[in-house]
C-alpha cells in the first residue's frame, strides 16, 4: 500500500535551488550546523562509502538528524572529469523531523558544491586575516570557482591567484573567476593570506614551507581516505576539522601525516576553544552529512516560503 503523501512528493531541481540559495545565509547556516555537531546535538554516522567495481568511483550515503532530518546519496566518478557530466552527482531526501514524513527530494549537486565552499568561508571568516592581500585557489573545478565566490562573501580580496595541475583548464577557470593564473604552485602560494586547496590530488600539492606565517588554508579536495593535498609540514600547523571521528577515518591529510587535531570548528565557533594568535590554521574538510542536511533544509524552507 502506497503512502498517499508520496504520490505528490515534490522534486526540486538544481535550477530552482540556485534561485534561492545565497552565500550569506548559507555560510551562517554552516556555522550553526557545526556548532550543533560539536555540542552533541546531531546524530550522524561516519559517511558510508561503497566502491564501484571497475571504476574510479564510489557511491556514498550521508544521513543526519539535527534541527532537520535528511539523507544525501552521492556518487563520485573521477572519470567524468573533462566530460559533460559532473564528477559529483547527488540527490537529497528531506524529512519532517517531527514525524518522519518525506517532504521533498532535491537535486544535491549544487547543494554539495555550495555547502562545501560555504563551510570554508565560515572558517575563513573566523580564522583568516581581516583584509587578505592575496587569496590563492588551487584547482580548476567547480570547487575552485565556488570557493572564489564564497570567500569573496566574507573577505575583501586584494589579489586572486589560481594554480592548476592542468594549465588549459586552469587558465580557463582563472579567466572565469577573474584570477591570475600562476603556473608554479609554490609561486602561487607564497605570501598568500588564504589558500583554498580544491584538487583531486592523491599526493601533496601544497607544501608547508611555502605558507606565510598566520595564513589560513582550507583543504577540501578528496580522492580517497589515503589521498592528500597537503604535506606533513603543512599539517604540523593548527589543524581544525568538522568532526574528529570522520576526519580520523576519512581525511587523507590527517591519516597520512599522523598530525594532531587541535579542535573541531564548532567548538571554536561556540567559544569553547580558541586558536592561538598568529597561528597558521589548516581547515581540513571532508564534508559531513549535517552540512548537507542543513543546507537542504535552508533551500527547502526558502522554496516553500
Amino acid at each position: 500500500m502506497s503512502h498517499a503523501g508520496l504520490e505528490s512528493l515534490p522534486f526540486y531541481s538544481e535550477t530552482e535551488i540556485a534561485g534561492v540559495l545565497e552565500w550569506a545565509p548559507l555560510i551562517d547556516t554552516m556555522e550553526r550546523a557545526l556548532i550543533s555537531l560539536s555540542a552533541g546535538e546531531v546524530e550522524q554516522p561516519v559517511r558510508q562509502m561503497v566502491p564501484v567495481p571497475g571504476k574510479d568511483a564510489i557511491i556514498a550515503a550521508m544521513p543526519a538528524v539535527g534541527e532537520a532530518m535528511a539523507v544525501k546519496v552521492v556518487t563520485l566518478f573521477h572519470g567524468n572529469a573533462g566530460t559533460d557530466l559532473p564528477t559529483h552527482q547527488a540527490v537529497i531526501m528531506v524529512f519532517d523531523v517531527e514525524n518522519g514524513t518525506p517532504l521533498a527530494v532535491m537535486d544535491g549537486r549544487l547543494i554539495t558544491e555550495m555547502r562545501t565552499a560555504a563551510g570554508s568561508a565560515a572558517a575563513a571568516r573566523k580564522f583568516a586575516v581581516a583584509a587578505p592581500g592575496i587569496v590563492t585557489i588551487m584547482g580548476s573545478g567547480v570547487q575552485a570557482q565556488a570557493h572564489a565566490a564564497a570567500l569573496a562573501a566574507v573577505r575583501p580580496i586584494g589579489e586572486l591567484r589560481l594554480w592548476s595541475r592542468t594549465e588549459k583548464t586552469g587558465r580557463a577557470a582563472a579567466e572565469k573567476i577573474g584570477a591570475t593564473f600562476v603556473a608554479d604552485p609554490e609561486t602561487a602560494v607564497r605570501d598568500a593570506d588564504i589558500v583554498a586547496a580544491t584538487t583531486s590530488a592523491t599526493e601533496p600539492v601544497l607544501m608547508g614551507d611555502w605558507l606565510k606565517p598566520g595564513a589560513f588554508v582550507t583543504s577540501v579536495g578528496w580522492n580517497g581516505a589515503d589521498g592528500r593535498e597537503l604535506d606533513d609540514a603543512a599539517m604540523a600547523n593548527t589543524v581544525i576539522v568538522e568532526d574528529t571521528d570522520t576526519a580520523r577515518d576519512q581525511a587523507g591529510n590527517i591519516r597520512g601525516s599522523g598530525c594532531e587535531i587541535f579542535a573541531e570548528a564548532g567548538e571554536i565557533y561556540a567559544g569553547k576553544k580558541s586558536v592561538p594568535a598568529g597561528a597558521t590554521v589548516i581547515y581540513d574538510s571532508v564534508g559531513v552529512a549535517i552540512l548537507d542536511v542543513s543546507a537542504a533544509k535552508l533551500a527547502y524552507d526558502l522554496l516553500t516560503a
